[in-house]
């Protein structure tokens, strides 16, 4: 693209229906593309195609949440980015679905740590607060145990220990303050050294610590399970249980997840936010903040392969023959993507594919339209199995889906208080975890049936009605999200974060192939939608480094 000095127009680039992107100009023209006309004007032209020579071309594999974080900040610094991504819209997981006419979000719902985007957007000389409306939940989520056992966690603190002492006991009210410590502890002491860490391995992260840190990296208990901390922290199993959840948010099991996991819950305590619109809306967002700042994005476009010589990365080659010459490629898709050829034979030893045995946790959901009665649900809510570690040795032992598993409903058209704008069908995803045998293990509409009652006899144990014959609603099944996401077999986190190793071994931005970087949930620093902003933002540092960009 042309840079902005010597653009006559503005330009922009939209997918016509087959997906291919076309330009589109719009704006008065510019003194330079007067000076074209003139008798200068070749040598005018001649300028602008030596500054499009000398920018760097970088190509972004995939429109997700990290793929679009990288090119905003590789556009930002005037480089010429093309982002392909196979769907007809961006956002990779955090995708949108429609069901009996109602647009559901079908991926990620939960949206927490807004300074990563506020950062992201003021690095591309953007307003996050002018760009995305969200408003801060004062109810996290609503939990239930059967109809008589519910719990709300709240931004504040001092409410939810008032509810956990009308559910537990003083005693254990007492103790989840002291357990906010412990998780603001472990959240205080790794954000910076790994989280905004590019691949930190056990010596660095001392290193990054340094001296008066290593206390730090002592007291958050690395080497314990989540599972066991939590029952230094509480002795109600239901509140073992409430907060033993949060692994699951990295697609792990708490009794294999390391203790420093429970850093989740100071996350959601420092803000669960509700975007306008819905999580694709911040998508879109992103998409057109990527597009604003210079990158081309190109929906439709299917990537084959990724070329390379003796020294590293050459180009990208599309599903319909297309070479597309590149100096930099970021993949934003599961490592494994590479680990295992689908983008080319020789890029297998670019980075190690997750063993199907160490794959996190794929899913289950159904999106739904529907009526609901008897339970008062919030936005976000949680109905708990009876015996949760048979619910996580049924997914990773036994590789099956569990017999009663905890469920997960997101209330689309409700606030985090319960408030429906109109009465009727409400948007509803709902959700339990299963194995990532997607690529191996077929889901007939009886096996389909058999889980879904399963499902909706725990919501009902609790209270909870879904009209399901008088709505409209599909199911998505781990097979499905292998198809959606290749390679994976439907794992939604890429590598379990199980052991104390686990954070370590997920690959950092750069490769073993020069000139190809990673970003995305499955590369560190790990899932969840603020986390692949993150590890956008390093595959683009990466990027800026190697190339020599200041």
């Amino acid at each position: 693209m042309i840079p902005p000095t010597l653009t006559a127009q503005a330009v922009d680039y939209v997918p016509d229906a087959s997906g291919e992107a076309h330009v589109v100009r719009t704006g008065p023209a510019s003194p330079v593309r007067n000076a074209d006309r003139s008798s200068d004007g070749i040598s005018n032209r001649r300028h602008a195609d030596s500054v499009r020579r000398e920018r760097k071309r970088v190509t972004v594999v995939g429109a997700g949440v990290g793929g679009l974080a990288c090119a905003i900040d590789l556009a930002a610094r005037g480089l010429d980015v093309t982002v392909l991504e196979r769907a007809a819209t961006p956002g990779g997981k955090m995708r949108e679905v429609e069901v009996g006419g109602a647009r559901i979000d079908a991926g990620p719902t939960v949206f927490t740590m807004r300074w990563v985007f506020e950062e992201l957007f003021e690095r591309a000389g953007r307003s996050f607060a002018a760009d995305v409306q969200v408003h801060k939940a004062e109810v996290l989520a609503r939990h239930a145990w059967s109809a008589d056992e519910r719990l709300d966690l709240f931004a504040d603190p001092a409410r939810s220990a008032d509810e956990i002492g009308r559910l537990s006991g003083a005693a254990e009210a007492k103790r989840f303050l002291q357990f906010c410590d412990s998780a603001r502890d472990i959240y205080t002491t790794l954000e910076r050294p790994f989280l905004r860490g590019s691949r930190p391995n056990p010596l660095s992260l001392v290193t990054r610590a340094g001296v008066r840190g290593l206390g730090g990296l002592w007291r958050i208990r690395p080497f314990a399970t989540m599972w066991q901390a939590l029952g230094d922290h509480f002795q109600d199993p239901r509140l073992r249980q409430l907060f033993g959840r949060y692994s699951t948010y990295c697609g792990a099991s708490p009794f294999q997840a390391p203790a420093t996991l429970m850093l989740v819950a100071h996350v959601e305590q420092d803000g669960v936010w509700l975007v306008d619109g819905g999580m694709h809306r911040l998508a879109q967002v992103l998409a057109e903040t990527a597009r604003a700042a210079g990158a081309t994005l190109r929906y439709g476009t299917e990537v084959r392969s990724i070329t390379t010589d003796g020294r590293g990365v050459r180009a990208v080659e599309t599903a319909n023959g297309e070479r597309i010459e590149a100096d930099a490629v970021v993949v934003n898709a599961d490592a494994s993507a590479l680990g295992t050829g689908l983008l080319g034979e020789d890029l297998r030893n670019a980075t190690p594919a997750t063993p199907p045995a160490a794959r996190s946790l794929s899913a289950m959901t159904w999106l739904l339209s529907a009526r609901t009665s008897g339970f008062p649900l919030s936005r976000h809510n949680v109905f708990f199995s009876r015996d949760y570690r048979a619910e996580f040795d049924a997914i990773f032992r036994d590789r099956r889906t569990p017999d009663e598993p905890t469920v997960y409903v997101c209330a689309q058209d409700r606030d985090d208080i319960g408030t429906m704008a109109t009465p009727g069908p409400e948007r509803m995803l709902c959700l339990v975890n299963a194995p990532a045998t997607g690529d191996r293990d077929s889901y007939p509409p009886e096996r389909v049936r058999a889980v879904e009652q399963a499902a909706f006899a725990v919501l009902s144990r609790c209270g909870l009605e879904v009209d399901l014959a008088g709505g409209a609603g599909t199911c998505v099944t781990p097979a499905d999200f292998h198809r959606l996401f290749p390679a994976t077999g439907g794992a939604l986190y890429g590598r379990a974060s199980h052991g104390w190793l686990a954070s370590f071994q997920r690959p950092g931005a750069r490769t073993r192939v020069p000139g190809l970087y990673l970003a995305g949930g499955s590369t560190h620093p790990g899932p969840g939608v603020p986390m692949a902003a993150l590890s956008g933002g390093q595959a683009a540092q990466a990027v800026l480094i190697d190339l020599g960009v200041k």
